[in-house]
């Protein structure tokens, strides 16, 4: 430009000075910029303003150049770098989430829990250049008694943030902060205890430990938040994975058990007729043992009985005939088939007032037989002398029958397992007429016919068995 200096104007200058500004700042950064900057003020002032070779100015306009073309080169220098940084910010955000969807896609893509971790673990150590990271599952997704390090055992209880120092000591994120404005603080640590939650519900904990101290710029930590939360849905993965496989091997185990009972049950028919008819033909000869073989023999025909029922029933092969039937109808077998068993006890029926007649559509033998077994259930385990209740009455969609005793009772924790087959409470004296089956039948015997039975501790001492059956109208009842 010196050479056509004569034919230049000022605008020409300061287009062209502004253009090598803008090439140094694209090329050098900010820095070289603001220097280009600097050196195109002087030389233009040097070169291209009169008096030439001197930095005195003639026009004080020309001042107004001058100043005008400083600000706009700092400015642009400025503005140029600024919209690198937001590029390189774009550049960096759109590679973390570039990293994270391949890492969420090779976690969902590994067939392995196990696995799926380790390769989150493998991120988070390459990424933060960490020597160890490690991710406690709390508890242990086996099932297993863990014997986890102190300090993350408080960790998973806690819910907070553990700080581990070279020194020994150890320090805490406030509960109230960020993920990523509380690991601001962790500057100066050389282990750091992250707990993983997962719905409100701490699964494990991230550990990062290194040699030196752990420092996280704020990119690192926002990237570790979102990575924590991958660790946390891979460890309830694993979570979800070994207890699917516990209950599969549950399920497998209970069908083998139903048909193990099954085929035994069967089996076992066979020999008891075999024995009872010998035992009958001993009597006849005189033999007084007879009688009590007899009598072996029929109560494990009725263990047998019931176990093929409960087999039957687990399978939903127990033929049901639900027909309209009276309540009255069902109490009034239900007296004369238990008034032998219950010697002297008295069975006190409360049937509803000045209502109409309860029906209900039921097997009647099959509800009879649940009514039996809650009736025998009282007089064996209430105490002499105390009576038995039954009261009949309309619940809503459903003929209540209850059955009352002033028995022990049973406790909270076994109100549901009662009903569980084969199941004796503990400390209790084992039931010799029986194996623990006949709750689990009437129960299941109930809901085959849309009903229910429950338990309920009785006001004052006892236990009340409802049994509920699906109600009907009069209108419904033609027979009647």
């Amino acid at each position: 430009m010196f050479a056509f200096r004569s034919r230049l104007d000022k605008a020409h200058t300061a287009l062209v000075y502004l253009l090598v500004v803008l090439a140094g700042s694209v090329r050098g950064g900010r820095q070289l910029g603001l220097a280009l900057a600097g050196c195109a003020f002087l030389l233009f002032n040097w070169f291209f303003l009169p008096p030439y070779g001197t930095f005195t100015i003639l026009n004080p306009l020309d001042w107004l150049v001058l100043v005008s073309f400083l600000i706009v080169s700092v400015v642009a220098a400025q503005m140029l770098h600024r919209e690198q940084m937001g590029a390189e910010e774009a550049r960096r955000r759109a590679d973390e989430v570039d990293r994270l969807a391949a890492l969420g896609a090779e976690t969902l893509n590994i067939a392995r829990p196990d696995e799926a971790l380790d390769a989150v673990t493998a991120v988070i150590r390459d990424t933060l250049k960490v020597a160890t990271c490690r991710i406690h599952m709390t508890p242990h997704p086996a099932g297993h008694a863990t014997s986890l390090d102190p300090l993350v055992a408080w960790a998973a209880s806690s819910g907070q943030t553990v700080l581990r120092h070279g020194d020994g000591t150890t320090g805490l994120i406030a509960a109230g902060a960020t993920f990523e404005s509380g690991l601001e603080s962790a500057t100066g640590a050389r282990a750091v205890l992250i707990p993983l939650r997962v719905r409100d519900r701490t699964v494990g904990v991230l550990e990062l430990a290194d040699e030196e101290d752990i420092a996280l710029d704020p990119d690192q930590r926002r990237f570790l938040a979102a990575l924590a939360y991958y660790a946390a849905l891979g460890v309830e993965r694993a979570r979800l994975s070994a207890e699917a496989g516990r209950a599969e091997v549950l399920r497998e185990a209970d069908r083998l058990k139903d048909a193990l009972i099954a085929s035994v049950s069967h089996d076992l028919r066979t020999p008891l007729t075999t024995i009872k008819a010998l035992a009958h033909d001993l009597r006849t000869g005189g033999d007084d043992r007879a009688a009590t073989i007899e009598e072996e023999a029929d109560r494990l025909n009725r263990l047998v009985a019931d176990l093929l029922d409960l087999s039957r029933l687990q399978a939903g092969g127990v033929p049901l005939h639900l027909e309209l039937n009276a309540a009255d109808d069902l109490v009034g077998a239900l007296v004369q088939q238990v008034s032998g068993a219950l010697d002297t006890r008295e069975l006190k029926v409360i049937l509803e007032d000045g209502g109409p007649l309860l029906v209900g559509r039921f097997d009647l033998a099959q509800s009879l037989r649940v009514l039996v077994n809650l009736v025998e259930n009282a007089h064996k385990y209430a105490p002499a002398g105390t009576p038995i209740e039954l009261r009949t009455s309309r619940d809503g969609a459903f003929v209540a029958l209850a059955v009352s005793d002033r028995g022990p009772g049973v406790p909270p924790e076994e109100q549901e397992r009662i009903f569980e087959p084969f199941y004796r409470a503990p400390g209790r004296t084992p039931d010799v007429g029986g194996a623990g089956l006949g709750l689990a039948i009437a129960r299941r015997l109930a809901e085959a016919q849309s009903g229910t039975l429950r338990y309920e501790p009785r006001a004052g001492g006892g236990s009340v068995f409802t049994l509920r059956l699906p109600a009907a109208d009069l209108a419904e009842a033609d027979f009647l």
